[in-house]
């Protein structure tokens, strides 16, 4: 399976969710949206209702077709009680954790990194940042807290907050296109 997928549960945050799909967009990647769980809907935290690409039984099904490459980006949004419903989601986290353990990019933001990338080995040597109150869990997995707002550090990008959602995407854009199409993307935005 080759794709770029965002992961939604109830109580997401729109804005990092939304925002870095949009970028992705921008910057020609085909990236799909998927639901924790077997609803054809997902509510955010404040009150957004968005309908994904696919559930999660779907990705599911086509990863049992092809399994995750090196190439696939799995991201995580924050939002409350979103990263805790994606943290919670036992098959979810083992996705990632076969993933991650083959080579393959996790990106997390705001509360994903601390509730969801916490759920990785080890973060050893890794550089993170999350929404200030969730480093524990993943400095106790022997991360480091930078508190920058996006950190790109192997196979993990990390973004802040909902404030750092454009810079958090670009991150991954970058990641995925090169520096070329990212610098391109971000011209276009237009950004003060």
């Amino acid at each position: 399976m080759k794709g770029v997928f965002v992961f939604l549960a109830d109580g997401f945050e729109e804005i990092e969710a939304l925002a870095t799909v949009d970028i992705l967009k921008r910057g020609g990647v085909d990236v799909l949206t998927v639901s924790h769980d077997e609803e054809g809907f997902v509510t955010g935290a404040h009150g957004i209702t968005v309908c994904p690409d696919m559930t999660f039984d779907h990705f599911l099904s086509e990863l049992r077709v092809g399994g995750t490459e090196k190439e696939d980006v799995l991201i995580f949004p924050g939002g409350l009680p979103g990263a805790q419903n994606l943290s919670e989601n036992q098959p979810l986290m083992a996705v990632m954790n076969r993933h991650w353990e083959d080579g393959g990019t996790v990106a997390a933001i705001c509360a994903a990194p601390g509730l969801v990338v916490s759920k990785l080995p080890t973060l050893e040597g890794l550089r993170f940042t999350c929404y200030a109150g969730f480093e524990a869990a993943p400095a106790g997995k022997g991360g480091t807290y930078t508190a920058s707002p996006v950190e790109v550090d192997g196979q993990l990008i990390t973004g802040r907050g909902p404030g750092c959602a454009i810079p958090f995407a670009l991150a991954i854009l970058q990641r995925i296109a090169g520096p070329e199409k990212a610098e391109a993307v971000e011209k276009g935005l237009l950004l003060p």
